[in-house]
């Protein structure tokens, strides 16, 4: 505190950070090349969003600081260095008491034991499957992957799991998480090797809620925010009913929707089996509490519901996409076929490129055969 008081005033100057313009200029060197044929259009893109994840993690770095002057405070800054101890002194005397334990940092301590011991752990289990002949079984590595993510080792987590990508049992499901651990790794930039993962989960299940997930947001952050909605949204109507992944998925959505325009969609739009309100707590309770007959009944009369809200609301294609998705899980094929072909004329009527489109004239297909 006493520098100050021996100098007028102190400047702080930084050169602002030229890497931004290096980095653009690196994208329109990537175009063209392009143009003049050194490079193909794959390799174009990788590099192009490499460059803008590096554009992006240098965006939060501060590029200059504003000159600090001092002049003229020293009397804010000598009263200020009387007031503190003065004032914390008093609270201290007053409000203080010395001879109580810290009780947060007692708390803490079951924490950071358990937290000790889950290190302690998860170091054992590399240990062993690293010394392992055969490389250790999947489901180790799996657990230990997981087990980093629960931690925040996020780099370690994606070395976990992409062990386990090389083999041949490697699902959908170990590529998503690989690409999670990546993603999370790089601060929610979805890198090349990121997207590489993503893309061979969609390959391997499409319906893969997390790899559609991660792939709408590696259209969004790729300029494709639209392509990204659709295909959430299309996921949405694809399910047979409600699941917990929904809300993550419509969350999303509901974020991407926000930067192009597109208005909120409410969860209750795809559970199939509800109204346009959706089933209140009380019915849900209701209905664990049910026998097998009361419960079909139950869900009966909830579909009832939404086809006769559908018979005043006929234009409402999400609704019959619904409809045809409940009378399915019914096993009532001519209600669903009946569903599916309202909404087909829907679509049809619309004349446009719609995601929901396939989702129609797959389910027609299957339940015609």
């Amino acid at each position: 505190m006493a520098l100050p008081l021996r100098a007028r005033t102190l400047v702080r100057d930084e050169t602002e950070d030229a890497t931004p313009a290096v980095l653009l200029d690196q994208l329109d060197e990537v175009q063209r090349d392009l143009d003049r044929g050194i490079i193909s259009a794959a390799e174009a893109k990788a590099a192009e969003q490499e460059i803008k994840r590096r554009i992006l993690m240098q965006s939060r770095k501060v590029g200059s600081r504003r000159a600090i002057s001092v002049s003229g405070g020293r009397a804010g800054l000598v009263l200020s260095a009387v007031f503190v101890p003065v004032f914390a002194f008093g609270y201290y005397m007053s409000m203080g008491s010395p001879e109580i334990p810290a009780m947060a940092f007692a708390d803490r301590s079951a924490e950071r034991e358990e937290a000790a011991r889950i290190a302690d752990l998860s170091s054992q289990l590399y240990n062993r499957l690293v010394s392992e002949p055969d490389g250790g079984p999947s489901d180790g590595w799996m657990l230990l992957g997981q087990t980093y993510l629960r931690m925040g080792r996020y780099a370690d987590a994606a070395n976990a799991f992409a062990v386990v990508t090389e083999r041949p049992e490697a699902s959908s499901a170990v590529f998503s998480m690989l690409a999670e651990a990546l993603i999370y790794a790089d601060q929610g930039v979805v890198t090349p090797p990121a997207e590489a993962a993503i893309d061979q989960a969609v390959a391997l299940d499409p319906d893969n809620p997390a790899a559609v997930f991660y792939k709408a947001v590696a259209l969004s952050q790729t300029g494709e925010a639209a392509k990204g909605h659709d295909l959430i949204v299309a996921r949405l109507n694809a399910a047979d009913g409600y699941y917990p992944w929904m809300e993550t998925l419509l969350a999303e959505a509901n974020r991407i929707g926000a930067t192009i325009g597109r208005a909120p969609i409410p969860l209750a739009n795809f559970a199939p089996m509800v109204s346009g309100s959706g089933p209140t707590q009380e019915d849900v309770a209701n209905a664990q509490e049910m026998s097998d007959e009361e419960r079909q009944a139950f869900i009966e009369s909830m579909v009832q519901r939404l086809a006769t809200r559908l018979e005043d609301e006929p234009d409402d294609l999400d609704g019959w996409v619904r409809l045809g998705n409940a009378y399915m899980v019914l096993g009532d094929t001519p209600q669903a076929i009946g569903a599916y072909e309202r909404a087909e004329a829907l679509l049809n009527e619309a004349g446009v490129s719609d995601p929901r489109a396939q989702v129609v004239s797959d389910a027609l297909s299957s339940l015609r055969e």
